[in-house]
């Protein structure tokens, strides 16, 4: 306990929280502000905050034990912006029964492209059920994010300058051969009649987790957010799908073009407000401090399914028992720990990234539905490349 800070919660969405920020003058904008990583170009486009790094380098604060892919995820050309707080990524997530009843081991989920092909066909053609994989084409799922995800595990880059770590990005990449290759991929899983297509995945957040404990038409597969993993084992709990308990659920890393590790991280970070007052960034790093703690990332990690932001807080209780009982909890961390040390590994940073999202998953969209996928890739990337020249227009 302490009194020296005091804190006034204010909560909304990741969007309503930046549409507020973004329209507030400097005397109306809180001290500490929760982001996701699609705002970072833009966070740093309005000049408002003061960089972590220099809390970090004033306070010797040591972050040693950090995940570097964490801080990694909100550097840009060598200045760290923000504190990684809430981070994810994508899993996959099947039916342990449907796998065994294929012949297939439930313990051993697909690691490739290739593998989930191969494992969806074998599940098929033994009719443990009626498709191998649930696919979808959220924005910030199957239609954007995942993409991304991809290029991270093919390890290319998304947009240029380097994903715009090292200069400002000025178009994107995602109409090139990878991206053509593993649309390709996806629309034959479909097209094969091994997959399903949930659209844009909107109707409860979770359609294509549900798919899963379908009784008429189930799948054995989805990826989803490893934050997710919390609550999908809650319901589950609750035997409001009876054919589908906790235990039947099996979690393993995303499947990758080539069954590379690694992952991008999804999720929000801290960024301190520069008030011009030094007493209150000082007390907002103090509170930004204690939420990235051992202890407080421990309990957050065990209660949610979000991944610790450093390697201390898995030997620390509640998550060090949670990880001992329940390795499914591991698996998104393992696959971020794995990521390579590189710029490919970091993901996108480009100013209207969460637009870009938007146009994708409509060409994603499109391409489920049978589009051709070069062409449908390159309108959208022109689309794209447009916003990205708007945006860099009114912000340079």
């Amino acid at each position: 306990s302490q009194d020296k800070v005091k804190v006034k919660l204010v909560q909304g969405s990741y969007e309503e929280t930046a549409d507020n920020y973004f329209l507030a003058g400097q005397g109306d904008r809180p001290d500490l502000v929760q982001l996701p990583e699609y705002q970072v170009q833009a966070m740093i486009d309005t000049a408002s905050t003061v960089p972590v790094g220099k809390c970090i380098e004033a306070s010797g604060f040591d972050t040693s034990q950090f995940l570097p892919s964490g801080l990694n995820a909100y550097t840009t050309q060598g200045v760290q912006w923000s504190m990684p707080f809430n981070i994810s990524n994508p899993v996959l997530f099947y039916n342990k029964k449907v796998f065994a009843a294929a012949g297939l081991d439930p313990d051993v989920p697909p690691q490739s492209l290739d593998d989930m092909r191969q494992f969806s066909q074998q599940i098929v053609d033994t009719g443990a059920a009626s498709y191998g994989v649930a696919l979808e084409s959220g924005f910030d799922s199957g239609g954007g994010w995942y993409v991304e995800q991809w290029f991270a595990k093919a390890q290319e880059f998304y947009v240029d300058g380097d994903n715009g770590r090292t200069s400002r990005a000025t178009k994107v990449l995602y109409n090139n051969g990878t991206g053509v290759d593993v649309l390709t991929y996806l629309q034959a899983l479909l097209s094969d009649g091994l997959a399903v297509n949930l659209g844009d995945n909107t109707q409860t957040g979770f359609d294509n987790l549900l798919k899963l404990a379908d009784d008429k038409e189930p799948a054995a597969m989805t990826i989803a957010t490893s934050a997710s993993l919390g609550q999908v084992l809650d319901v589950l709990a609750g035997g409001q799908f009876p054919q589908l308990s906790p235990g039947d659920v099996g979690v393993g890393p995303m499947p990758g073009p080539d069954g590379l590790p690694g992952a991008l991280i999804g999720g929000a970070s801290l960024w301190p407000v520069d008030s011009g007052d030094d007493v209150r960034t000082a007390a907002t790093w103090d509170f930004i401090t204690y939420l990235v703690g051992a202890q407080q990332q421990s309990q957050w990690a065990a209660a949610t399914g979000y991944i610790p932001v450093r390697t201390d807080a898995t030997e620390v209780e509640p998550y060090l028992t949670t990880l001992a009982t329940d390795p499914r909890f591991s698996v998104a961390y393992e696959q971020l720990a794995a990521s390579p040390d590189a710029l490919t590994s970091s993901g996108p940073v480009v100013g209207p990234l969460r637009e870009i999202r938007s146009v994708l998953a409509t060409a994603v969209a499109a391409i489920f539905d049978g589009a051709d996928v070069q062409a449908t890739l390159d309108a959208a990337a022109e689309q794209a490349n447009g916003l990205i020249s708007d945006y860099n227009a009114r912000n340079t």
